[in-house]
């Protein structure tokens, strides 16, 4: 509560006249101060971004809300109402890039939220094709004997049609695995090796799709924000949402076999225990999370 009161006090008033007095010394906007005083990266974009969310001019508030193709115009607008001379290149593009990490990052969230809501249908060739190149990937000695079959429990499907498994997470479940199967095909079949531990075993596919859903969510109330902003000086892309899906599945796989569950009906404390874990090093502003630093040389 305390905390809460002071936040309104900064915001409401404290802020306007600190903003002033900085001002009134430096002769910089925070804007200015803001990009001169930090290196490209999550700490300079975050702090860009709330500086615009924040200001009580609605030039500024609405420049988080542009999209890619109004961003030059944008920082153009702002240096006007900032009164910074267009012909300070150094603002100007530092200005740009966060502009794009702020917009790209609205963009990719919806494109994600787009293929989760695209349901599995068997009857869709492309989601035909990409389901048994998943099969392919994992399974490259063993043939489907028939599209249903329980053959795919081998993979960690829960029956004998993958398709009910993709409920939740629709086609970005489907797309993650075989993203993850297809750059990654040797960690991605040892780590199905692994599902299959007589004792600490889980089932494979159905953990992937766990984690797509863990990512979605994490992408979802910005705590990708610091990660994203770190690792692309631009647009963040599907690719990238991708690598950060690829880097949880290896890390709980590790985890997983760390923490020796009793059993697996224990999944969910312990799926929790490793979102923790993740929301916990995401809050790190210079983190990086890539299934690169994980391997060895």
């Amino acid at each position: 509560m305390l905390m809460y009161f002071w936040g309104f006090l900064y915001n409401s008033y404290f802020r306007f006249w600190l903003k002033w007095l900085l001002r009134l010394l430096t002769q910089k906007c925070e804007l200015q101060r803001v990009l001169e005083g930090s290196k490209a990266g999550a700490r300079r974009t975050l702090s860009i971004e709330h500086s615009l969310e924040s200001s009580k001019n609605k030039i500024l508030r609405n420049a988080v809300h542009v999209e890619e193709a109004e961003v030059e115009n944008c920082v153009r607008d702002l240096m006007k109402e900032k009164k910074i001379k267009q012909k300070d290149t150094g603002f100007k593009t530092d200005l740009r890039i966060s502009l794009l990490q702020i917009s790209g990052y609205k963009k990719l969230y919806l494109n994600v939220e787009d293929l989760r809501k695209i349901p599995y249908d068997s009857d869709n060739e492309e989601h035909e094709d990409q389901l048994i190149e998943l099969w392919n990937l994992l399974m490259p000695h063993e043939n489907l004997k028939a599209r249903i079959t329980k053959q795919w429990c081998d993979i960690g499907f829960q029956g004998d049609d993958p398709k009910t498994d993709f409920r939740g997470m629709g086609l970005l479940g489907l797309m993650n695995l075989v993203y993850f199967s297809k750059r990654y095909t040797d960690e991605a079949r040892q780590i199905l090796s692994h599902s299959h531990h007589p004792k600490l075993g889980y089932s494979y596919a159905i953990v992937g799709i766990n984690l797509t859903e863990m990512a979605y969510s994490l992408l979802k109330n910005g705590a990708l924000k610091s990660h994203l902003y770190n690792m692309v000086f631009g647009l963040p892309q599907m690719e990238h949402f991708h690598q950060f899906y690829c880097y949880l599945v290896y890390e709980f796989d590790k985890f997983w076999f760390e923490e020796e569950p009793e059993s697996i009906m224990h999944f969910n404390h312990y799926r929790e225990k490793f979102h923790e874990k993740i929301k916990g090093l995401l809050l790190d502003c210079n983190v990086i999370l890539t299934l690169g630093d994980t391997k060895k040389p």
